[in-house]
């Protein structure tokens, strides 16, 4: 069994690895985001960070409310704020960095149903914030109320900046430079999410005959049944129309699926590794690296291994690629879900940026994305996600550790078994990876079957 080294994350009661989520208006209560909002202002304002928080929201319903109260808590805290809209997650990181700002808070549950909703932030650089700061911010929460406010012209203001998403397009178009999109026509689903306006223009801008799919959002349709989950309907349309390839985003942008012009999907482990091989092939491949996660496919492994690439795999959660890409002075890395990084253009994962550069490479080498998906060969894989009662437990069940203790037994060295929680949702994820399918199967339905009748939601 391959096993990956990784480091323990910190562990925060309210944040996930993507900020905090939860039911909006229960779990994630106005009352709630009021108090990150004042936390949060009242720890980067103690810092010495510059007083202005940006704001984005994806276009779900509970977005306004969650908002309202969100600014409420910053500007209680004498922080200013400064509200884009709605708008991809990576747009609001670009933002806070080029205006500036102290901080970027986004108001999105990313792919999620639209029921849930989360907040996350951005330092002033760009990147998501640290566990320990984050654990920093959870530690002011208790007692929000009694933290120290302003008064008279001391309390925060708010500016609108929307046209600022003009700086933010410009910017993902002067990545592709100097080729550009003539000659192709894209299906483009933009989840009925964040992305749904801004990438058919940028795209349409870039010279492409663009073919919208699930582009009009009404706050209740996020994500049903399209996008980077449900990226089906994207790939049949491809097919129909004889398109060069399908772009499929979620619901805040800052992930990507495709399709290529047959129909097959083309995930994050095909992007890393056609970016990748493509980059060693140039020598722009610093130390020869590309960082993946402990969820990675073991044929993306041995796609690069061929090129004489290696890769790092990191924790879940695209802080913790980032982490690993500073470390290793890697310029690529991202998750299979289509979470990618590039470091020389972008300091979060960004949907439309991914698309635009795996687009850039198809056009350079003179290859589609068809051929592109020809490099890499997928072991068989098999993830399930089982709802529970508590998500830490399976760690100290004695049941489900000796299932794991056998399925690591069973598979060896010719593939992976992990599991995980997940760090938005009470869910335990089971992910089995073997040379063939039924073997994955069966290990994987042994492991499953133990963690609910141990600790599974009747």
């Amino acid at each position: 069994m391959i096993v990956s080294s990784v480091s323990e994350p910190i562990v925060r009661r309210h944040f996930g690895t993507d900020g905090v989520r939860g039911i909006a208006n229960t779990e994630l209560s106005p009352t709630l985001a009021l108090a990150l909002g004042a936390s949060v202002a009242y720890t980067l304002r103690e810092a010495g960070n510059p007083p202005e928080i940006v704001i984005g929201r994806d276009p779900r319903l509970s977005g306004d409310m969650l908002q309202a109260a969100l600014i409420a808590g910053i500007c209680s805290q004498g922080v200013q704020v400064a509200v884009l809209g709605v708008v991809p997650t990576p747009g609001v990181a670009y933002i806070t960095r080029v205006r500036g700002a102290g901080a970027g808070a986004v108001i999105s549950a990313s792919h999620n149903p639209m029921e849930d909703n989360g907040i996350k932030f951005f330092g002033a650089d760009g990147r998501k914030l640290s566990d320990a700061l984050e654990a920093q911010i959870e530690s002011h929460l208790s007692h929000w109320e009694s933290l120290p406010r302003p008064m008279g012209v001391g309390v925060g203001r708010v500016l609108d900046i929307q046209t600022d998403m003009i700086r933010y397009a410009e910017h993902l178009k002067e990545t592709l430079a100097p080729f550009d999109l003539s000659g192709w026509r894209l299906v483009i689903d933009g989840a009925n999410g964040a992305a749904s306006y801004l990438a058919p223009v940028v795209m349409g801008e870039l010279g492409a005959e663009v073919l919208p799919l699930s582009c009009h959002p009404d706050g209740i349709n996020i994500n049903a049944n399209c996008g980077s989950l449900h990226p089906e309907a994207m790939a049949e349309r491809v097919v129909a129309e004889g398109a060069f390839a399908g772009i499929a985003f979620d619901g805040d942008a800052d992930r990507v699926i495709l399709s290529d012009e047959k129909g097959n999907i083309f995930d994050g482990d095909r992007i890393r590794c056609a970016v990748g091989k493509w980059l060693q092939q140039q020598g722009k491949l610093p130390n020869h690296t590309v960082v993946g996660t402990i969820m990675s496919n073991m044929g993306l492994e041995v796609a690069l291994g061929e090129s004489g690439v290696r890769l790092i795999r990191a924790n879940v959660g695209d802080r913790y690629v980032a982490e690993q890409m500073r470390e290793n002075g890697a310029v690529i890395g991202g998750e299979k879900s289509g979470h990618i990084l590039f470091a020389n253009h972008t300091t979060t994962g960004d949907g439309i940026l991914t698309a635009l550069q795996i687009l850039r490479i198809c056009r350079e080498s003179g290859r589609s994305l068809s051929d592109w998906a020809s490099e890499m060969t997928e072991y068989p894989q098999k993830l399930v996600s089982i709802p529970v009662r508590d998500r830490d437990a399976w760690k100290t069940n004695p049941a489900v550790q000796e299932a794991i203790h056998r399925a690591e037994a069973q598979l060896g060295e010719r593939g992976r078994i992990n599991v995980r929680p997940s760090g938005t949702e009470k869910k335990i994820r089971v992910m089995v990876e073997a040379p063939n399918t039924a073997e994955v199967e069966s290990i994987s339905e042994a492991v499953v079957s133990v963690v609910r009748t141990e600790l599974g939601v009747a």
